[in-house]
């Protein structure tokens, strides 16, 4: 199975459009997944600077641009697909065993991460070939 076209993929969000505003909301283990363990984001990120750089063992994450935009680059070591996050009401499906690079961050751009795993530094690859060593 290529997990880049099968696993790793846009999930839409439900939209409750309204006049006064839209609402989207997420709950784990039905739009996503997964149970949501641990919540961050990034923001005010340099449009020349870049995030990520790394794999997770076993931690799966839903990105989500809630505001501006940005691109994920996904690399399962035989291929890489990129993704330009843009709407809040969908989000980047990872699973374990992806390398994933973040970059041009739009201004003001906010980046939503749900994570299904609290954060563990042993869970991390931070070394590409460590990564690829790890594949085979």
């Amino acid at each position: 199975m290529n997990k880049l076209d099968d696993v790793c993929k846009i999930i839409s969000l439900n939209k409750i459009p309204d006049a006064r505003g839209n609402l989207t909301f997420i709950e784990g283990n039905k739009q996503i997944p997964f149970p949501i363990e641990r919540v961050y984001y990034l923001y005010d990120v340099p449009a020349s600077s870049s995030r990520g750089g790394h794999a997770h063992k076993n931690l799966q994450q839903l990105i989500i641009a809630v505001s501006g935009s940005f691109t994920v680059v996904l690399d399962d070591g035989n291929g890489k697909k990129s993704f330009r996050l843009n709407k809040p009401y969908e989000g980047l499906y990872i699973c374990p065993m992806i390398w994933r690079e973040i970059h041009d961050f739009s201004s003001g751009s906010v980046c939503l991460v749900l994570a299904s795993l609290e954060y563990d530094e042993n869970d991390y690859y931070r070394d590409y070939n460590e990564f690829i060593k790890a594949l085979q």
